[in-house]
């Protein structure tokens, strides 16, 4: 049987589970889009520091999309999940899931239901 690996976060410090234990069991952090790779030297993040990481890169890349560039996105050519991460994909609001503009680029055209953060 395979131990859990026990981490500690290259940016807060905090120890961690990695979940990367053998090749059938992969670590929580590849339900995350993999949109970056850690700096040379440096080593896994904790989940807070890797979510956090993980939303300022899409925020700074959606920032770069319009309409007109956002058909053509390196988004929805990613590896599909089927996990939606609050604070990446969504974020609640009185009750109700808000999809951002990172989960409509990931779907890779409008759905035509005039959605709040539609990038088309």
């Amino acid at each position: 049987m395979n131990a859990i690996k026990v981490k500690q976060c290259s940016n807060c410090g905090a120890h961690f589970d990695c979940g990367d234990i053998s090749p059938e069991k992969k670590c929580w952090c590849n339900d995350f889009p993999p949109i970056f790779t850690l700096s040379e030297g440096a080593d896994c993040l904790c989940p807070d520091c890797f979510k956090n990481s993980c939303a300022t890169k899409i925020t700074a890349y959606v920032a770069t999309i319009s309409p007109e560039t956002a058909l053509d996105n390196k988004a929805k050519d990613l590896p599909k999940t089927t996990n939606l991460i609050e604070g990446i994909d969504y974020y609640l609001e009185n009750g109700n899931y808000v999809f951002k503009p990172w989960f409509h680029l990931k779907r890779g055209s409008c759905c035509g239901n005039g959605c709040r953060h539609c990038p088309y």
